[in-house]
Order: structure tokens, then sequence, then C-alpha cells
């Protein structure tokens, strides 16, 4: 462990019935990266995951996405969950978070339907990505190029269709560490 990304902001974007597992597996990952993670969410309080066929287990939110600015945040991880992404898809502050880290060209990790809430940014023409096979449809409307592998990195976007947990998250801390030292060494 090279902890590239201690004292990193890293901010977790879920709503209640975000997929508990996704979420869990990489908040557990970054913390043994020293990471500083922060879930945001619309819900005060704490939200509920969604584990297999019903509800989870309550997790608190660290901020209220009304009240969040993606500046505050290095990267930004979006678990899926199709009742999570259906609230956050209605809510205008997660096209402004996220249109802040496609803009600032910082890292996202998404899995599953949260690779769809990339799709509101209106920026992926010709950006090569995957998801579930539910959100294919809208990223290829928002003008994305569906790759052929289980996960797809292209420039600052990391995305995985959702079968492989495991594989993502320590992609995701690959790729994450990657870019922060990246970051450090240019500065």
């Amino acid at each position: 462990m090279n902890n590239t990304l201690a004292g990193k902001n890293i901010a977790i974007l879920v709503a209640n019935g975000f997929d508990e597992n996704q979420m869990t597996e990489i908040q557990r990952a970054l913390l043994k990266e020293k990471a500083n993670i922060k879930t945001i969410a619309p819900e005060q309080g704490v939200v509920n995951g969604w584990q297999g066929n019903g509800w989870g287990h309550y997790f608190p939110v660290d901020g209220q996405i009304g009240e969040t600015l993606g500046s505050d945040f290095d990267m930004l991880v979006l678990p899926g969950g199709e009742r999570a992404t259906a609230k956050l898809k209605g809510n205008l502050h997660t096209r402004r978070i996220i249109n802040h880290f496609m803009e600032a060209n910082k890292p996202i990790a998404a899995i599953g339907a949260g690779t769809g809430l990339i799709a509101l940014t209106g920026k992926l023409s010709g950006v090569v990505m995957t998801g579930s096979a539910d959100v294919q449809d809208e990223l290829k409307a928002a003008e994305a190029v569906i790759g052929q592998d289980p996960i797809e990195i292209c420039d600052n976007l990391l995305t995985a269709e959702g079968s492989d947990i495991v594989a993502w998250v320590e992609q995701t801390i690959a790729f994450f560490s990657e870019t922060a030292a990246e970051v450090s060494a240019a500065a």
C-alpha cells in the first residue's frame, strides 16, 4: 500500500436504494488507502442501502447534495442501485456536481446503474464507457461509445458494468492512485 490517496477528498454520491455491496466495498478500500471519504446524499442524517432483494443497512450521510460543491473533492464515486440512481437523476444538484468533475477533468468511478448518472452531463460524445444493461441505451443516447470490456477507462472516467465488484474496486483504487500521483508530480 503506497497511500497515494492519503488525504485525498473523495465523494461517494448515493441516495436511498444504492447498491450496498458496491458502496461498502469501495468505501472499505478507500479507507485502507487513508483517503478522506464523504457520503453525499439528498437525504439528511442517514441513507438506506439495498441488499439483494430488500432494504439493507443505514449509513450516515456526511453532506447533503444541495450543500455540496464538487470543488471540495478530488474524486467522485457513483455506486449503482436502480432506486438510488432514479432518485439522483431527478435532483438537479446531481448534474451540477458531476458536471464539475467532467469540466475539471477530475476522476470519476461509476458502476452499474451509477454510470447512467454521467449521461446527465451531456458531455459523453465519443467517450468509451460501459454500464449495466439497463443504462446502456441512456449512454448511447448521450453519444457515448459502449465498450466491449466489463470495465472501461476513458480520460477521467472509469466505468464498470457491475458484475465484478472486486475487480471494479481494485481498478478504481489503481486509477485514483495513478491520477493522484500524476497530479502530485505535476505540482
